[in-house]
């Protein structure tokens, strides 16, 4: 099943990037780069804020979120309520984030993991479905916490 896939990174993980847009595109799925696309310093949220918008508006069904770590650029992407990004480093992670939580954005560490490890979590995550049934009041919770007792 081919998805439009919205990819963003820092400079930290451009080239990671390209590499996935390309393996992305050949295996027939339509990617939207929303950058950067150079080695020079950015700021990761300005990017995850532009993936969050893009999952908001439907520009995009799903998006990989890439930097140094992941960590800054994931924390980025879920300030928008519409995004559900997960921090993945291997494929059960990647999984259990569609699964259980109905991601639609994983986020990579560039530095932190190769590009065969990045394209087994981006593997597992587009080819899992969300399980549904009880999960579904959860995940309603992540993007309305109002509807939270807590």
């Amino acid at each position: 099943m081919s998805h439009r896939i919205a990819l963003a990174s820092d400079h930290a993980a451009t080239a990671m990037k390209a590499e996935l847009a390309d393996w992305l595109r050949a295996a027939g799925h339509d990617v939207l780069d929303l950058g950067t696309n150079g080695p020079e310093s950015v700021d990761y949220p300005d990017y995850g804020y532009r993936l969050g918008k893009a999952i908001e508006t439907g520009e995009a069904t799903f998006g990989i979120a890439l930097c140094g770590s992941g960590i800054g650029i994931s924390i980025a992407v879920n300030r928008n309520p519409a995004a559900r990004c997960a921090l993945v480093s291997e494929p059960l992670s990647a999984g259990l984030a569609r699964e259980h939580n109905d991601a639609n954005v994983i986020a990579l560490g560039a530095r932190m993991i190769g590009i065969e490890m990045a394209k087994a979590c981006v593997t597992q995550f587009l080819e899992t479905a969300f399980l549904g049934d009880r999960h579904v009041r959860r995940v309603e919770k992540l993007s309305n916490p109002e509807r939270s007792p807590a």
